[in-house]
C-alpha cells in the first residue's frame, strides 16, 4: 500500500559527503513525519534524524553539525551527510509515518548501504 524507496548510498572516504534520498508513494492521506535510521552489523537499528510534517528537525548527537535532513514537497526526504566518519558506516533506512482513513501507518524502505572507509 505504501512504498518507501531510498537511494544515494555508496562508498566514500572519511571526510567525504553523500546525499541520501527517500520517496514515499502509494495509498495514504498524508505523510506525517519522516526519519532516517541506520543499522551497522551487530548493532541495533538507531535513530539518525527526523523531520516533521511542519519541517521541525531532530538529530542524534552523533550526527549533529554534520548531517542535514530536509523535505521536498509532501513525500520526499533527503539526508545530506558531510564529514563522514567510519562510524557512520551502516545500512540507512527511510521511515515514513503516514495518515490513513482508518488510522496510521509505519513504513520502511529496504535500506541503502553507506560505507565510509579509506
Amino acid at each position: 500500500q505504501v512504498q518507501v524507496e531510498e537511494s544515494g548510498g555508496g562508498l566514500v572516504q572519511p571526510g567525504g559527503s553523500l546525499r541520501l534520498s527517500c520517496k514515499v508513494s502509494g495509498g495514504y492521506l498524508a505523510v506525517n513525519s519522516m526519519a532516517w535510521y541506520r543499522q551497522a552489523p551487530g548493532n541495533q537499528r538507531e535513530f539518525v534524524a527526523s523531520i516533521s510534517q511542519s519541517g521541525r528537525t531532530s538529530y542524534a548527537d552523533s550526527v549533529k553539525g554534520r548531517f542535514t535532513i530536509s523535505r521536498d514537497g509532501a513525500n520526499s526526504m533527503y539526508l545530506q551527510m558531510n564529514i563522514l566518519e567510519p562510524e557512520d558506516t551502516a545500512i540507512y533506512y527511510c521511515y515514513a509515518r503516514t495518515d490513513h482513513e482508518v488510522g496510521f501507518g509505519d513504513s520502511w524502505g529496504q535500506g541503502t548501504q553507506v560505507t565510509v572507509s579509506s
